[in-house]
């Protein structure tokens, strides 16, 4: 009997998730429809009473606000609870945050969390600066800085304090992409090597090509509900905690930036809450939309001291059959990070692995505990929650 069968908790009873591409020629009302109505033909279960959606940008992007009511209609919903939340790139994070919270409210008994983005069709340079929206504008955004120039002095800081060269966080792209390349569902099948780390040019130095997540589409969606669905074929899946935290959104307003605090407190207030310690944790699917922030996450999360989260990487520790794997089906670096439905893909991927049903992803060991973490800006909002096989 697992030690977590009488942890208070919402589970998931059904997933869906789209196959991430670059300029799809699907709408995002048919995208977030689509991963919708299949997570809840997954389940099994006919009344729902709330959908969340996560999206950052279809309002500047897609010229389409209120998801919530757009998605429900369209997943023959009409009626129903149903709103759009927004974190920047931890909004599908939130968006299952708010899930969560519904179903322990005693509110609602099934829910369904979807996250949805299309964002390739648009100039690259006009997507760059929606993107920057999620910076603090006035200081930042509005001065011409971007995500890629804003974590490139979050990795020369940290290079500079630990004495360390960029060529050091090569094994965050290459494990992303070995393992994209059994995932189905990923964006790229492109093996790569250190030696094309190396190679591969700076597009804010130190910020290399293959340190940074691509612009795509992409959509996902689960069923949380009050009750295990009754299917006896899948172990239980449940999740046990859940915890946001935040810091300044200006990287400059911080005390120290190296210390990742909203990273840091997000973990606390979801290993308090779910009883558990970092050692606990079977897996990690990370936020790695830059490989600085990869690191970051590692050592707030407790895996690695401070200085060391690359290291985890470079001696093969976050492979599928490492101490910590993470990005087990690609992450946001390969599998592809539509922004709004990041988060969801990483709850997805990680009731797959403890289901025991990621097929060639699968992390060989007996799994019970997996983590998740969706972040916004520049670790300026981090949402974790705790997942258990609670068979």
């Amino acid at each position: 009997m697992s030690m977590f069968n009488n942890k208070p908790g919402v589970y998931i009873t059904g997933v869906s998730q789209a196959v991430v591409t670059k300029k799809t020629e699907k709408s995002l009302k048919e995208l977030g429809s689509n991963v919708i109505k299949d997570a809840i033909i997954n389940s099994g279960i006919e009344k729902i009473d709330a959908l969340y959606v996560g999206n950052m940008l279809s309002g500047t992007l897609n010229n389409q606000q209120q998801l919530g009511s757009l998605l429900a209609n369209a997943s023959e919903l009409k009626g129903i609870d149903a709103v759009t939340l927004e974190a920047a790139c931890g909004s599908g994070g939130a968006a299952l945050r708010i899930g969560y919270m519904a179903i322990m409210s005693g509110l609602c008994e099934n829910v369904v969390v979807c996250g949805v983005e299309k964002m390739s069709h648009s100039n690259k340079e006009f997507i760059t600066k929606s993107i920057a929206t999620a910076s603090d504008w006035e200081l930042e955004g509005s001065k011409g800085e971007t995500f890629v120039t804003l974590n490139s002095y979050l990795m020369k800081m940290y290079m500079k304090r630990y004495n360390v060269n960029s060529d050091s966080f090569a094994m965050f792209g290459v494990n992303a992409h070995q393992n994209a390349l059994l995932n189905h569902y990923s964006l790229y099948k492109k093996n790569i090597s250190i030696e094309d780390y190396k190679n591969a040019p700076f597009i804010a130095e130190p910020v290399k090509m293959l340190d940074a997540s691509p612009i795509c589409d992409g959509a996902a969606a689960l069923v949380l509900s009050k009750y295990p669905n009754g299917k006896k074929t899948l172990p239980d899946v449940k999740i046990i905690s859940s915890a946001c935290a935040t810091e300044s959104v200006s990287i400059n307003g911080r005390n120290d930036p190296l210390n990742a605090d909203g990273i840091l407190n997000s973990g606390k207030k979801a290993y308090q809450m779910a009883g558990i310690k970092p050692n606990d944790i079977d897996f990690f699917e990370l936020h790695d939309a830059y490989s600085i922030i990869s690191t970051l996450s590692l050592e707030a999360m407790g895996f690695a001291e401070k200085g060391n989260g690359w290291k985890l990487a470079a001696d093969g520790e976050i492979a599928l059959n490492g101490k910590i794997p993470v990005s087990t089906f690609g992450g946001l670096k390969a599998r592809g990070h539509p922004v709004g439905a990041s988060g969801i893909y990483q709850a997805v991927e990680s009731y797959l692995q403890l289901t025991g049903t990621a097929g060639e992803n699968q992390i060989k060991k007996d799994l019970k505990v997996g983590l998740i973490q969706s972040i916004g800006g520049t670790a300026s909002t981090a949402i974790t929650h705790v997942m258990v096989n609670s068979n």
